[in-house]
């Protein structure tokens, strides 16, 4: 089914206020929800009021979001057990402020839950000039190369660079399949991959029931958990836990840099986007489609669909979020 841009927001609005969240944070929240269903990602957009009102239900009034250490070139921020959606925007325009005067900002951001698309975030510096990254250690779903118990989160990393056009951007998971593509299959009653989890016993399995009571397993391999890993490391500098076993107190990571400190003027966005025309130039394997530039399609998605002004959903979640109105 599809519905329109506006009433999707004012869906997402609704629900979040109902759940306690206020006006201006409800309205943060459901902005990334639905920028996430114009990109074409389903587990990162509107179903995750779900996951999203289930917790805050949980959970007590959140405190003031503070930033508690501060100096020329770095930031703390206190989350006060606000959600990421907020918090992070609150993290990465003070690297961005910070930025602008020095040239390289570092912000980490603690004492706060779920994250969201990450792409979003470091999309927002991108678009003023910036190349940023951002990493978060989440709460452990995943287990270590060769392992069966959940150690590690699905720890997501996301860079985005500026260019003369659109910024390129990369937005990665380091687990073979995300706690939000779980809810979302367990939702629709849909099965998992073959590969991407283990039971609490820690055999195979495609039920997402069972993923959920189990673990999921790193993308990649060896690498991947490795990279897992580094992104924990990180979040633990940023003032988490060793392993999170609960829902809070995620460590947000944000790197931003002025290109123009190492290649001024405008070089570096013409060379970014002299990049991103060669790899879409690239001549493709027999039989495959075009080479794509990574994030590129989640940006012609976004423009397709803000010209259409509507977005999709599973008429069964839509249902499920609708009876959170009642």
């Amino acid at each position: 089914m599809q519905i329109s841009i506006a009433q999707a927001t004012d869906l997402a609005v609704r629900v979040l206020q109902r759940a306690g969240m206020t006006p201006s944070a409800a309205r943060i929240v459901a902005d990334h929800l639905v920028d996430a269903n114009l990109c074409g990602h389903e587990f990162s957009s509107l179903p995750r009021v779900l996951a999203i009102v289930d917790e805050l239900r949980k959970k007590p009034p959140p405190g003031e979001i503070l930033v508690v250490r501060e100096d020329r070139s770095s930031a703390v921020i206190d989350g006060g057990d606000n959600i990421a959606y907020i918090v992070s925007i609150t993290a990465i325009d003070k690297a961005i402020e910070i930025c602008r005067k020095t040239g390289v900002a570092v912000v980490a951001a603690n004492n706060t839950w779920f994250s969201g698309r990450l792409a979003y975030y470091v999309e927002r510096a991108a678009r003023q000039g910036f190349v940023a990254m951002h990493t978060t250690n989440v709460t452990a779903r995943v287990a270590p190369y060769g392992g069966i118990d959940r150690l590690m989160g699905t720890n997501p990393i996301a860079m985005a660079f500026p260019s003369e056009d659109d910024p390129l951007v990369i937005d990665i998971g380091t687990s073979s399949t995300s706690w939000g593509d779980v809810l979302l299959a367990r939702a629709k009653g849909e099965p998992l991959p073959e590969g991407v989890a283990v039971d609490a016993r820690g055999r195979p399995t495609v039920d997402p029931g069972a993923a959920l009571e189990g673990a999921f397993l790193a993308w990649g391999g060896q690498r991947g958990s490795g990279l897992s890993l580094a992104i924990q490391l990180l979040g633990i500098l940023a003032g988490s836990a060793p392993v999170i076993h609960d829902v809070s107190n995620f460590g947000l990571f944000f790197l931003v840099i002025d290109p123009d400190i190492l290649l001024p003027g405008s070089q570096y966005r013409a060379r970014v986007s002299e990049l991103r025309r060669a790899i879409a130039a690239n001549r493709p394997m027999e039989g495959k489609p075009e080479v794509r530039v990574p994030g590129d399609g989640s940006l012609r998605r976004r423009t397709q669909a803000l010209a259409a002004g509507v977005v999709r959903l599973d008429e069964r979640v839509y249902q499920r979020i609708l009876a959170l109105c009642d």
